[in-house]
C-alpha cells in the first residue's frame, strides 16, 4: 500500500466520526472535527466532507469520507457486483502507479464479512463536479478525455496487472441479465424511450456475450464508469473518483462511455473525432495504431446503453437517478446509431469469436512505448523429429535501456545445456532489418524472409557448457564452448494473435543446422516462435508458458498463471481450424535444485488434459534492474494428452521468487 495510507478502524455511518477517530486515520494526533456536509446523491455509497482543525488558532482542513450506503438494498448490491471491493483494491494496489488525475488516499478499509468500508480522500476543494444530465462543454470534454489517457498510459497492456483478481471478478452484467432487465426497463420507461432507440436496444443485447469475448488488444484498466458525476473539475484540471466499476478490458470503453454520455448529440456529432484524436495523442501508445483506435471506439459503445439498462433497475429509484439514466441512454443510443456501431457486433447466438491473426507488418520493429520495462521480443523454438535436441533462442530489445538480451540454447537427453545468455548485449539498430548483434563472443542475426510465413536465425558465438542443467538458476559459470546455429522457421499453422496484449504465437516447422564444438547436426523438427511488444515485467507474476505439437499434427499454445487457474491465453489448432482457449490450470513438482520433476497442463473449454515430462532443460535466471529475480526452468518436453496422443515442445514456468 502507498506510504501515505494508513491503517485504522472502518467507521459504517457519519454518526461514528469522531475527532480520535479522523485523527488515527490521518496519522495525526489532536484534530478537532468541526462538521460535515453530504456531497452528491450517490446511490450504492455517501461521500461526505469532513471539515476539522489541527488546533487553536489554525485553519479549518477537510477531507472526503467515502462510505457503504446506509440503504441495505443499495448495500447488497455494492457487495454482490464487487463495487466495494474494487475500489478498495484500486486505492490500496494500483492508484500509486496512476500519475495525476486522482486524489490522495489516507485510508481504504473493507469488512468483507458485513459489506462496510471507509474510503478517506484528499478533497479537492476548488473541485466542481459535473452534471452528468446537463453535460460538459467541448473544452471540459478535451480536459476529462486527457485525464484518462493519463490513467490509461502507465499499465496499457501490462498482460501482468491484467491477471490480478481485482481486476478480474465476473462481469455480473452479462447477456442473461440484461436480455431479463430489458422488458422491465422497457415498461418501466415506456414513452421516454424513442422508437428507434428501443429497436436499437433490442437489436445489440443478442450479441452482447459474443462481443465481450471479442476483445481486441491492447488492453488495459477501465474504469467502468467515467462520467460527469465522477469528474471534479479544478485548478488542477480534472480529478477521478469512484472506482467501484474498475475491470481490465478494452481501454476505448471508458473514451466512449464519456463521449457519448457526457456531451450532446450535437456536440458530439461535431467534436468526437477531434476530441478521440486528443485522447489517442496524449495516450502516445505507439503500439495502438489511429485506425484501431477509432474502431474500437465505435465497438465500445453499447457499454453506455448496458449501464443504462442494468443500473437504472438495480439501485434505489430516484428522481435524479431517473433523469440521469434517460440522458445516458438517449445519447448512448443515438451514438451508436451516428456511428453505425451495430455493423461491428458479432452475429448473434455466434458463440465464441474467431480467433485473431497477426498483420504482416506486425513482424516489423514496432516504436518503443515510455515505460523502463518496454520490450520487443522475437523468440524462437524447435525440438528434433527424433527428441534428440532441443535449441531455442529469443532476442528481447530494451530500447529505453539501450541493450538487447540474447538467449540462446542447445540442450537433449543425456546431453549438458549449452546457454549463451547476455542480458546486455548490443542494442541492434532501429533500421536494421537483421538486427545484428555484433560483439566479443557472439554474432547473431534474424531476418524475416517472409513475413508470417518463413524467418532465419543465425549465430555464432561462444556458450557455456553446464553438466548440472539447474546450475544457470544458481548464477554458475559454465565451461566455455564454441557454437553455431543456421536455422529456418516456416509457418506450419495457422499465425495466433492474442486478444490480451500485442503478441503474436506461430506454430512452425524447422530445418536447418546446429554446430556444438566440433558436433555438426542436422536439424529437423517442430517448433514455436512468437513476437511481442509492449511493457513486460518478468518479475511480477508467475505464468506457465508452453508451445506443443502433436503426432495427428494438432498444434497447442497456453498460457496460465497458477494463481488464477480460471486465466488462460491460447490455442488448439489442425488442419487450419483454430480454437481459442479460455482457461488453463498447471501443476508441478519442483525439485530441490529448481528444475521440474513432472507436470500437468489443462486446458479448456474443450478439455485437454497433458502430462509433460521434462527431457531436457535450458534453464534461465533473469535479474530485474530493481534487484527482483526470477527463475526460469524453460524446459523440452515430451507430452501426453489423456486421449494417449503424444507431442512435444517446450514449456517454460517463470518461478517470481519472492523474499529472502
Amino acid at each position: 500500500m502507498p506510504p501515505a495510507m494508513r491503517d485504522a478502524p472502518l467507521i459504517r455511518t457519519p454518526d461514528e466520526l469522531t475527532s480520535d477517530w479522523l485523527s488515527e486515520a490521518l496519522g495525526r494526533p489532536g484534530l478537532e472535527l468541526r462538521g460535515t456536509e453530504r456531497i452528491g446523491t450517490g446511490q450504492m455509497s455517501q461521500s461526505h466532507r469532513v471539515r476539522f482543525r489541527a488546533g487553536a488558532g489554525s485553519r479549518d482542513e477537510s477531507v472526503v469520507v467515502k462510505l457503504a450506503s446506509e440503504n441495505e438494498t443499495s448495500r447488497a448490491t455494492g457487495v454482490g457486483l464487487g463495487a466495494y471491493s474494487r475500489e478498495i483494491s484500486f486505492y490500496r494496489q494500483l492508484a500509486d502507479r496512476i500519475a495525476g488525475p486522482l486524489p490522495r488516499c489516507f485510508l481504504a478499509s473493507y469488512d468483507a464479512t458485513d459489506g462496510w468500508f471507509t474510503l478517506v480522500l484528499e478533497d479537492i476543494v476548488d473541485g466542481v463536479q459535473g452534471d452528468q444530465i446537463a453535460g460538459c462543454s467541448v473544452a471540459e470534454a478535451e480536459v476529462a478525455l486527457r485525464a484518462l489517457a493519463q490513467i490509461h498510459a502507465p499499465v496499457l497492456g501490462d498482460v501482468a496487472l491484467g491477471t490480478a483478481d481485482y481486476l478480474n471478478l465476473p462481469n455480473p452484467l452479462n447477456q442473461a441479465v440484461v436480455t431479463a432487465l430489458l422488458p422491465q426497463f422497457l415498461e418501466r420507461y415506456g414513452s421516454r424511450v424513442a422508437g428507434d432507440h428501443a429497436d436499437l436496444l433490442r437489436a445489440f443485447v443478442p450479441s452482447l456475450d459474443a462481443l465481450g469475448a471479442d476483445r481486441r488488444p491492447p488492453l488495459g484498466l477501465v474504469h467502468g464508469d467515467y462520467r460527469l458525476d465522477n469528474l471534479l473539475f479544478g485548478a488542477r484540471g480534472c480529478t477521478v473518483v469512484d472506482w467501484q466499476t474498475m475491470a481490465w478490458g478494452p481501454a476505448m470503453l471508458d473514451a466512449t462511455y464519456f463521449v457519448g454520455g457526457g456531451l450532446t448529440v450535437e456536440d458530439r456529432r461535431v467534436h468526437e473525432e477531434r476530441l478521440i484524436r486528443a485522447y489517442y495523442d496524449e495516450l502516445g501508445a505507439e503500439s495502438f495504431s489511429w485506425e484501431r483506435c477509432w474502431e474500437e471506439y465505435r465497438r465500445q459503445v453499447f457499454y453506455g446503453l448496458v449501464m443504462a439498462i442494468c443500473a437504472s433497475m438495480i439501485v434505489q429509484r430516484t428522481e435524479r437517478g431517473d433523469e440521469m439514466f434517460m440522458a445516458l441512454l438517449a445519447r448512448h443510443a443515438q451514438q451508436a446509431l451516428d456511428l453505425d456501431s451495430l455493423s461491428l457486433l458479432p452475429a448473434a447466438g455466434s458463440g465464441r469469436p474467431v480467433a485473431l491473426q497477426p498483420e504482416a507488418a506486425d513482424e516489423g520493429r514496432h516504436p518503443p512505448g515510455g515505460e523502463a520495462l518496454w520490450n520487443e521480443s522475437w523468440y524462437f523454438d524447435a525440438v528434433s523429429d527424433a527428441l534428440d535436441l532441443g535449441v531455442y533462442v529469443r532476442l528481447g530489445r530494451l530500447p529505453n535501456r539501450d541493450v538487447a538480451l540474447y538467449t540462446a540454447c542447445v540442450c537433449g537427453p543425456g546431453r549438458p545445456s549449452i546457454m549463451l545468455v547476455d542480458p546486455e548485449a548490443p542494442l541492434p539498430g532501429a533500421d536494421d532489418d537483421a538486427q545484428v548483434v555484433s560483439m566479443p563472443g557472439l554474432e547473431a542475426s534474424q531476418v524475416c524472409e517472409e513475413p508470417l510465413r518463413r524467418w532465419r536465425v543465425r549465430l555464432e558465438g561462444i556458450a557455456q557448457v553446464f553438466d548440472d542443467q539447474s546450475a544457470p538458476l544458481r548464477g554458475e559459470s559454465g565451461e566455455p564452448i564454441d557454437i553455431s546455429l543456421d536455422l529456418v522457421w516456416e509457418t506450419d499453422g495457422v499465425p495466433y494473435a492474442w486478444r490480451q496484449s500485442t503478441r503474436y504465437e506461430i506454430p512452425c516447422r524447422v530445418t536447418g543446422v546446429v554446430t556444438v564444438g566440433e558436433e555438426r547436426i542436422a536439424f529437423a523438427g517442430p517448433g514455436q516462435r512468437d513476437h511481442s511488444w509492449s511493457a513486460r515485467d518478468w518479475w511480477a507474476v508467475d505464468w506457465v508458458w508452453s508451445g506443443l505439437h502433436f503426432e495427428d499434427g494438432t498444434h497447442t499454445h497456453a498460457v496460465g498463471i497458477p494463481a488464477m487457474p480460471g486465466y488462460g491465453v491460447g490455442y488448439v489448432q489442425r488442419d487450419g481450424v483454430v480454437d481459442e482457449i479460455e482457461s488453463v490450470t498447471t501443476s508441478a513438482e519442483v525439485a530441490a535444485d529448481g528444475l521440474i520433476e513432472r507436470a500437468t497442463i489443462t486446458s479448456g473449454p474443450d478439455t485437454l488434459a497433458l502430462d509433460v515430462e521434462p527431457l531436457a532443460f535450458g534453464a534461465l535466471r533473469l535479474e530485474a534492474p530493481d534487484g527482483r529475480l526470477s527463475l526460469f526452468p524453460r524446459a523440452m518436453c515430451r507430452v501426453r494428452a489423456g486421449d494417449g496422443r503424444a507431442g512435444v515442445g517446450w514449456v517454460e514456468w517463470n518461478r517470481v521468487q519472492r523474499g529472502g
